[in-house]
């Protein structure tokens, strides 16, 4: 059972980030305090359960990918026109993820498999959580332009989708998240096969995260090639960008759902 204190504090960090979707982003000041608020809390909740070590928990995996995710988010907003315009569906799918860290917060916890050196561990941790982090942002972005090409195609544009980034600017946002994204994975299946190898003394272990990972890397690429080629853009790549998102949330918070909460 958690304890009252940590419920606080889970609780505490998902309220920091509801102010990020309700700001107006025309309002920079408002909108700079609440990205530091939204950022705030979830680093909180991090620095107070990593005090007594490292931890590999599912509710850990999520706050940590809320964390990155919203720390890219706001470097996007501070050089990139038009990313502030995603507040409001990221800010929404954020505090969903946090919501399901706060309700599976008791789950155990697995220990880590081998001695892989923690200096190389923390490094890979750290590149597969900004692919995914990129990833996340890609499909917001994705879904900001199926959202506004399907009002726009009904003729019913509402407020929500006034304030998202128009199709020309998600899907900007989109290719140029998509080629990071992509590029920082492929950085983070070679240290992972680093690791594996280090972990299972000099072999490569291939399992479902290796597996999906793969399969996710392939498909942005793919993605990538037919987008410059003209062949693709609006709501078919924002489904294909949603599916490979899929696939990495499987191999990353997918896999941990299974092994500390299904199986435990």
């Amino acid at each position: 059972m958690m304890s009252f204190s940590g419920l606080a504090l889970s609780l505490s960090a998902l309220l920091a980030l509801v102010p990020v979707g309700l700001v107006r982003v025309e309002t920079r000041r408002a909108l700079w305090l609440a990205l530091a608020v939204a950022i705030a809390g979830p680093a909180v909740w991090l620095f107070d359960n990593f005090a007594d070590g490292w931890r590999t928990g599912f509710t850990t995996a999520l706050w940590l990918a809320i964390l990155v995710s919203m720390a890219i988010f706001a470097g996007l907003v501070a050089f990139v026109r038009g990313a502030a315009k995603l507040a409001p569906l990221l800010a929404a799918y954020l505090v969903g993820l946090a919501a399901i860290g706060t309700i599976w917060q008791h789950a155990p916890e697995r220990p880590l498999v081998g001695q892989p050196p923690e200096a190389f561990l923390i490094a890979h941790v750290l590149v597969a959580l900004v692919a995914y982090g990129l990833t996340t942002l890609a499909a917001i972005a994705g879904l900001g332009v199926f959202l506004q090409e399907r009002a726009i195609k009904a003729k019913r544009p509402t407020e929500f989708t006034r304030r998202l980034p128009s199709i020309a600017e998600g899907e900007t946002l989109l290719a140029n998240l998509l080629m990071a994204s992509g590029a920082v994975l492929a950085f983070a299946l070679i240290s992972g096969g680093v690791l594996s190898w280090f972990t299972f003394e000099a072999q490569v272990k291939i399992d479902h995260k290796t597996i999906l990972s793969l399969i996710t890397f392939v498909a942005i690429a793919a993605l990538l090639y037919v987008h410059r080629r003209g062949g693709i853009s609006g709501r078919r790549a924002a489904r294909y960008v949603l599916f490979a998102y899929l696939l990495l949330t499987l191999a990353y918070p997918g896999v941990k759902f299974v092994t500390d909460v299904v199986l435990p």
